[in-house]
């Protein structure tokens, strides 16, 4: 435990109000905490504040004087033989001091040979100052008073054996039922006869409550038996239960039923979880085995942020998680990826590994503003692993992964990069060699490729957006692909001084690299799975610019035709329907640049306010993607008729067609359906009747009887 002298609280507070007045060069360092009594053998205390220049130094004080009335701290080392003095610097204001005892703590005796022992069970017992000192001049102290007695060992080696539990039966637990060691003292527990005088005294005041350290049960409140009070319930006298004090259900006397068999040996540890049996056949959600009957693991994210690195994939079940880590040092290098895995019918298949060199290493490690020393450079980084399952029926057929890498900086001593591992299985339904669908599939990424001219072969690159993180400036912005069929906007800032404003140029030309990174392929993809050695299967991306500025030449802190706005037009359609999946190709793609006039904003209410060449301010830069499914517009536009047809909407039509066979139709809302319904059958009879009994039915008639 750990408490605060009054004279320290003083002198604390009194050191906190010269601080302030002084500018910190009266006491500008303190220990936390200051006050320590210490029942152990290792004692620690932190030294925070201005530590440059500090020393340290120990001494033995009397008890009476660290009690208030404590002598002036010196800072004369003074040697004490059987106390340790060490410390370590934390951070840049902080040391963390230990003392430690240098003697033994055991019990003298008899059989003993150690010089050093215990003489009595207070071994030691004695009050320690110590002192952090600038040019022998005392800054502040620690008053440690310790109180710390001697380890009682065991007389006997210790005892493998267990007690037996007999019977419960009509039988009681015990006189003493934490006594759970024989012929040992158990610690706490004040009712074992084998604890000692001295012994017990060392935990008499934490003994074990109720049976488990006396052999008693409190009453309960409800029993009759209780004393009386004063702020008993009104139902007490007549609601309490009447039972006799032997009757204790931790003694077992409750119990009237058969009887059971104690074990041989009772243990009393948690068992031992087995592994699950690998199937035969796997069913979703079944975990995936390897070939020596062990789970098949891939990191996972638990949700929560943290990622397990032996996650068990289920079949069937599709993920994708980013796991993020700072590293201090190299990765080790992955593991072997190519294991035998069952396949749920027999056999065994395995995986097949494709290694890949990431294009972006912006979109997998961020590096902080603030690097401390010399770097190191880590080739072949894993940061990325993505599998394929190909399934049949209950079994798997094939199993591919990606295996992404990169090469990536690493400071020597502190952690300043994050490393962003992505992970993801994808469970397709067929065989490796024949994939059921070609066409792009929504979010996934959108594959843009380079010409290399001297091999005449694609390589392939990303078509990124921006993903801000941290302060929002672009500097240290991420990159993250333009998924398909999902339209999305994103930018960051650009700080832009006034000096920059001179240079309208040179803005310029930074701002259009700045926005070209983000999409340096010149050709796209038409499909999910195209062909880099076939260029029937890229098509090229064309480039316009959109000028949306307004002339502002000659103007201070301002400038034109300043490229904000990165905007990628993809146009796709269905071409083909695979298995009754439609297929979406991409027809076109078109990069698009929105310029407009940056002006600084200067203070207010000064004669001349843009003079500071420093003036910063933060200007947005943006990048959107949007895409056109042309196969809605194939077909020729339906006519007005045949849309307000297809609608049957009376309430944006001209014409409602369905209140033509008012009553008998529920879309007239303006009385109620019954009598709508009523006075339209009534209508139909006059009609009928009309018609039976008319000029026309007796016209009819007439004919008929003439002919």
């Amino acid at each position: 435990m750990r408490h605060f002298s009054s004279f320290h609280v003083g002198f604390y507070f009194t050191c906190i109000i010269f601080t302030f007045l002084n500018d910190g060069t009266v006491c500008n360092v303190v220990f936390q905490p200051a006050f320590i009594q210490a029942s152990g053998p290792k004692i620690s205390s932190f030294l925070v504040g201005n530590v440059s220049g500090i020393s340290f130094s120990l001494s033995a004080v009397s008890s009476s004087n660290a009690t208030g009335s404590i002598l002036p701290p010196s800072c004369l080392p003074v040697y004490q033989p059987q106390w340790n003095l060490s410390y370590e610097l934390i951070g840049k204001n902080a040391f963390l001091v230990h003392v430690s005892l240098n003697r033994s703590l055991q019990l003298c005796g008899n059989e003993t040979s150690i010089s050093d022992c215990c003489l009595e069970l207070l071994c030691v017992q004695e009050t320690l100052l110590v002192s952090a000192c600038v040019d022998e001049t005392t800054k502040a102290f620690l008053i440690i008073q310790t109180q710390i007695y001697a380890q009682v060992l065991p007389s006997k080696p210790p005892s493998v054996n267990k007690t037996v539990i007999p019977n419960q039966v009509f039988q009681p637990l015990g006189q003493c039922p934490c006594d759970i060691s024989p012929g040992e003292c158990d610690i706490r527990c004040c009712c074992d006869q084998d604890c000692t005088q001295e012994v017990l005294g060392l935990f008499a005041a934490q003994c074990f409550l109720g049976p488990y350290g006396g052999s008693f049960s409190p009453v309960p409140e409800y029993q009759c038996s209780a004393q009386p009070s004063e702020n008993d319930p009104d139902w007490f006298p007549f609601l309490c239960v009447i039972s006799p004090s032997y009757n204790n259900p931790f003694l077992g006397l409750f119990y009237h039923g058969g009887t059971v068999s104690p074990k041989p040996s009772p243990s009393f540890q948690a068992p031992q979880m087995t592994a699950t049996l690998p199937p035969i056949n796997y069913r979703q959600g079944d975990p995936i085995f390897t070939k020596d009957d062990k789970y098949f693991t891939i990191p996972q994210n638990t949700g929560t942020g943290q990622c397990v690195e032996n996650a068990p994939v289920a079949f069937l079940e599709n993920f994708e998680f980013q796991c993020v880590r700072r590293l201090q040092f190299c990765p080790s290098p992955s593991d072997d990826l190519r294991v035998d895995v069952k396949d749920g019918q027999g056999g065994v298949i395995a995986v097949s590994v494709v290694d890949d060199v990431a294009d972006n290493v912006r979109l997998f490690v961020s590096n902080s503003p603030e690097v401390t020393s010399e770097p190191q450079q880590c080739d072949n980084v894993v940061v990325s692993l993505r599998y394929t399952f190909y399934w049949r029926e209950n079994g798997l057929t094939a199993i591919a992964v990606t295996r992404t890498t990169a090469n990536i900086t690493v400071p020597v001593f502190f952690s300043s990069v994050t490393l962003t591992r992505i992970y993801s299985a994808v469970f397709v339904n067929g065989n490796e060699t024949s994939q059921p669908y070609s066409g792009y599939q929504v979010m996934r990424p959108v594959i843009g490729g380079v010409l290399d001219s001297e091999t005449g072969v694609v390589q392939r690159t990303q078509i990124s957006l921006w993903q801000p993180a941290g302060d929002g400036q672009c500097s240290s912005a991420k990159l993250r692909s333009a998924l398909f069929g999902i339209n999305s906007t994103s930018g960051c800032v650009v700080p832009v001084s006034l000096m920059n404003m001179t240079q309208c140029s040179l803005l310029r030309e930074t701002l259009r690299s700045l926005l070209d990174g983000l999409v340096t392929a010149t050709l796209v993809s038409t499909s999910g799975l195209p062909d880099f050695y076939n260029l029937t299967d890229w098509v090229n991306i064309t480039t316009s610019q959109q000028n949306q500025s307004q002339s502002a030449e000659g103007s201070k802190g301002e400038c034109s035709a300043v490229p904000t706005h990165l905007h990628i037009h993809v146009k796709s359609s269905i071409m083909e329907i695979v298995q009754g999946v439609p297929q979406m190709f991409i027809q076109s793609m078109q990069i698009s640049f929105i310029e407009r006039t940056w002006k600084i904003e200067c203070g207010v209410g000064m004669m001349d306010p843009c003079l500071n060449p420093e003036l910063m301010q933060n200007f947005p830069v943006t990048s959107s993607v949007t895409f056109t499914d042309l196969s809605l517009y194939s077909q020729p536009p339906r006519s007005r008729f045949s849309i307000n047809f297809t609608e049957f909407d009376c309430d944006r039509n001209d014409v409602c067609w369905p209140e033509l066979a008012f009553p008998f139709t529920t879309y007239y809302t303006g009385e109620p359906y019954s009598e709508a319904l009523a006075k339209g059958l009534t209508l139909v009879f006059f009609f009928i009747a009309a018609s039976v009994l008319g000029t026309p039915w007796r016209q009819i008639r007439q004919a008929w009887r003439n002919a």
